[in-house]
């Protein structure tokens, strides 16, 4: 496929859609910024799309819990059609708030195609404080998460009050390990995973930053990639002496993966 259409969902507090629609841009699809209303009144259909973003942002003023009402959006208005775009081979992610949506919408982690039971949740960091900085992340080459295809270690940065990562259970931890679901965690500068504050900026579980589904095609991560998309935005590219600082970014891999496997595949 040669036009590869994302759709971007906005309304009730997401605020990063301008820079993960830009992120697809870039990337060479074609992107749509939709307010979740109308893909519920089906003014939009998800028929007429290869991927779908959830970004990141404060949906809801995060009342009750972070990205749990939008879940609820999600879950009691368009599971058939979310549960219908994953069975047909097209992409999800979540990022951040959109991550929190995911889990608390039971689309992740999916395991044995359950994308309707909640298995994990995304609360409170161990720090009692919002985390705004940017951290480090290790990919894990064994998982299958067509987002993080061909990346090693990335630098990207955190906005979030709510990251930490728990799994429902010992089984669902387990399972995540075992079947290559976690696809980053938070490491220090060496690339070894790093299980303390401040590396692990919220005390997740394992120092889990992303997971995916089964397939691969259904991701969450809490770090924003679409804040990497050119190389100025780190803070350290000046000490890089990067000849191209208006060059990319490592953020932008995550989006080309998508559209390359779109092409590709779909």
């Amino acid at each position: 496929m040669e036009n590869v259409r994302a759709i971007v969902f906005t309304g009730f507090g997401v605020n990063c859609d301008y820079e993960t629609a830009r992120g697809f841009e870039l990337a060479g699809a074609h992107a749509d910024r939709v307010h979740i209303e109308d893909l519920i009144s089906k003014k939009y259909s998800l028929d007429d799309y290869q991927v779908l973003a959830l970004p990141g942002g404060f949906s809801y003023g995060d009342d009750i819990a972070s990205g749990k009402v939008y879940a609820n959006k999600l879950k009691y208005h368009l599971s058939g059609e979310l549960e219908k775009f994953v069975s047909d081979g097209k992409l999800v992610i979540g990022i951040c708030n959109g991550y929190q949506m995911l889990v608390k919408a039971g689309l992740l982690p999916g395991l044995d195609g359950d994308y309707g039971s909640q298995k994990a949740t995304l609360t409170f960091n161990d720090s009692g404080r919002f985390e705004s900085r940017w951290v480090k992340l290790k990919a894990n080459p064994a998982c299958k998460c067509v987002f993080t295809k061909g990346i090693d270690a990335i630098d990207l940065p955190v906005r979030h009050g709510e990251g930490k990562f728990i799994p429902i259970s010992e089984e669902v931890r387990v399972r995540l390990h075992s079947e290559n679901l976690i696809a980053f965690r938070y490491c220090d500068g060496a690339g070894n995973v790093a299980g303390e504050y401040p590396l692990n900026p919220n005390g997740s579980i394992d120092s889990i930053a992303g997971i995916c589904d089964p397939t691969g095609r259904v991701f969450g991560m809490m770090p924003h990639p679409e804040a990497h998309l050119f190389r100025h935005n780190n803070p350290h590219w000046a000490r890089e002496k990067c000849s191209d600082p208006g060059g990319e970014g490592a953020g932008l891999k995550v989006f080309r993966n998508a559209v390359e496997h779109a092409k590709e595949r779909l």
